[in-house]
C-alpha cells in the first residue's frame, strides 16, 4: 500500500493533485479542503489510501494519517464507497464525524451530500463502535477557520491556476455565504461554492 505521497505539486484541479514524485506524476484524488492548502511548485505531503477495483487503481489523499484512518474505517460500513467517504470529509474534520456518532447526530450526517435520514440512522449504529472517541474538545463542523478565510481561499484560487481577478470574484460571491454561517466559514466548503462559480461564469 502507498501510506504517502511526498514532492512538488506539479499541478492542481478542483479534486486532483498531481504530485512528482522521482520524476513521476502521481495523481491524487483529494477533498476541497485538502486541495485549499496545497500550492502549485511547492513542496507537499500527503497521506494516502490505495482504492483498487476491478478497473481502476484511485489513489485518495488526506491532509493528515488521521484523516486517511477515519476515510478507511467509513468504509468499513456498508454502502460507502470511496467517494462517500471522501465527501464526509470534505463535510467534517474527523473528530467532527467521531463526535456525530459517538452523540447519535443524525443532522450532521445528512448534511453531507448524497446522505438522507434512513442513511444517517444505519451509520450510526454501524460507526458506533469503530471511529474511536473524540480526541480533541473543539465543537462544530469540521475544522472551523476563525479568521483570514478570505486571504486563505483567494490563495487557494491562485494556487488552482486562476486568475488574481478571478479569485477576486469568486470570493466576493460567496462571501455572503460565509458571513451566513453558523461560527466560523469552512474553506473547504467555500472553495467548492467558489469553483461552482468560477465554473459558470467561464
Amino acid at each position: 500500500m502507498i501510506a504517502f505521497v511526498s514532492g512538488q505539486v506539479a499541478a492542481l484541479a478542483p479534486d486532483t493533485a498531481v504530485v512528482e514524485v522521482g520524476g513521476i506524476g502521481i495523481a491524487v484524488q483529494c477533498a476541497p479542503n485538502t486541495l485549499s492548502t496545497l500550492r502549485l511548485g511547492q513542496p507537499a505531503k500527503l497521506a494516502t489510501s490505495l482504492v483498487v477495483r476491478e478497473d481502476s487503481l484511485t489513489l485518495y489523499g488526506f491532509a493528515d494519517d488521521d484523516e486517511r484512518q477515519t476515510f478507511e474505517l467509513l468504509q468499513t460500513a456498508s454502502g460507502v464507497g470511496p467517494r462517500l467517504a471522501q465527501a464526509m470529509l470534505a463535510v467534517h474534520s474527523p473528530d467532527a464525524l467521531r463526535r456525530a456518532v459517538k452523540t447519535a447526530d443524525e443532522k450532521s450526517l445528512t448534511a453531507v451530500p448524497g446522505i438522507g435520514k434512513k442513511g444517517a440512522q444505519k451509520l450510526l449504529l454501524e460507526l458506533k463502535d469503530r471511529l474511536g472517541e473524540p480526541l480533541g474538545t473543539a465543537t462544530g463542523v469540521g475544522a472551523p477557520v476563525t479568521t483570514g478565510w478570505r486571504d486563505q481561499l483567494h490563495a487557494a484560487l491562485i494556487g488552482l491556476g486562476y486568475a488574481t481577478r478571478e479569485a477576486d470574484e469568486a470570493v466576493t460571491a460567496v462571501t455572503p455565504q460565509a458571513e451566513a454561517a453558523d461560527g466560523a466559514p469552512q474553506v473547504g466548503q467555500l472553495l467548492k461554492a467558489a469553483l461552482q462559480t468560477l465554473n459558470r461564469t467561464r
